[in-house]
């Protein structure tokens, strides 16, 4: 077994097919069915089902896959391990996120990037769905929500905060919710990807420690994009959940009104994603630096809606706090 055997046969499990590994490797399409045909030969199993149109992997041929990446990890790290503090980024960077957040702003901080590092080239992705890091070959995912794969490590961006909103015609016609029960008397906008799909919990902002209460709905619309949650309801039809960092713009232009300020949802990590079996190169080190530095500055307008949802909630228990004093009876 070599380690060109290996490196053909993980290009051809990431690249699905023989001829798109072989463009991939600048090489022959002969020459990389050789070279797999030579590795089963030699472990004595089938790696690959072929067919006339499709190409598929055994479940041994995941192993393989997955225990050779390993190998040629451990291979460029030793190679790496004595340049790396002298080395500067350089090579294609191949990045994943998520579509809302990744226009809003990881894609700009790949555009510092790609300026700061003139060695560097980058193919991203935005995508809703959770791609397979190790098997697609990508060097890093920028993911919001927590990550539970051991395969992977995570570091630790900041966070993202959630609200209600909804236009202020809405607001007119259909009343403002005072609790989180009055929303079942509103036309609901949901989002339905990812968790969220699984509704809104809501918890008192004075009283944390408190069991949520749960929204599932009925909605009037269901998507799965947070881009078309806050257009629907900027055309007024109802309320729902958004970013701070999505619904910022509108809020700050009064187009949507935050509600429920006296309720708060948890706010949602986000990470900086990477295989557990590469060593962290300078390619990858250079962008999750430059995430983090960005990563504030991304949810600066956001901080400021949060700001103002904390000063209503602060007036709002200010409000309970007088009527409940006033209901008091005389001792």
């Amino acid at each position: 077994m070599t380690l060109e055997q290996l490196q053909i046969f993980v290009k051809v499990v990431q690249a699905g097919s023989f001829t798109r590994a072989a463009e991939l490797l600048h090489t022959q399409k002969s020459h990389v069915s050789r070279v797999v045909m030579q590795l089963e030969a030699e472990l004595g199993v089938k790696l690959l089902e072929r067919t006339t149109r499709t190409l598929s992997v055994t479940e041994m041929g995941r192993e393989v896959a997955d225990r050779a990446l390993g190998i040629l990890a451990a291979v460029e790290e030793t190679s790496q391990l004595t340049h790396q503090a002298q080395s500067k980024p350089q090579g294609q960077l191949r990045l994943t996120c998520g579509v809302e957040f990744g226009m809003l702003a990881v894609s700009g901080w790949v555009d510092e990037y790609l300026a700061t590092y003139p060695d560097v080239t980058a193919e991203v992705e935005h995508t809703s769905r959770v791609v397979d890091l190790v098997q697609e070959g990508f060097d890093l995912a920028i993911r919001i929500g927590p990550v539970q794969e051991s395969r992977l490590v995570a570091r630790r961006l900041g966070e993202l905060q959630y609200g209600l909103f909804a236009c202020p015609k809405y607001l007119e016609k259909q009343g403002t919710p005072a609790d989180p029960e009055q929303l079942r008397q509103h036309q609901l906008v949901m989002f339905s990807g990812g968790a969220l799909r699984r509704g809104w919990e809501l918890i008192p902002s004075d009283q944390p420690d408190q069991a949520a209460t749960r929204v599932t709905g009925p909605a009037r619309l269901r998507v799965n994009n947070s881009f078309a949650v806050r257009d629907a309801l900027l055309r007024s039809l109802g309320i729902g959940q958004l970013p701070l960092l999505i619904a910022a713009d509108a809020v700050l232009k009064g187009t949507l009104v935050p509600l429920l300020p006296q309720w708060q949802f948890a706010p949602v990590a986000v990470h900086a994603v990477y295989p557990s079996h590469r060593y962290l190169s300078p390619k990858v080190r250079a962008f999750i630096d430059l995430a983090l530095l960005r990563f504030p500055e991304a949810t600066q307008e956001a901080q400021k809606i949060a700001a103002m949802c904390t000063t209503n909630s602060a007036a709002h228990s200010g409000e309970r706090t007088a009527r409940s004093k006033r209901k008091r009876p005389i001792q």
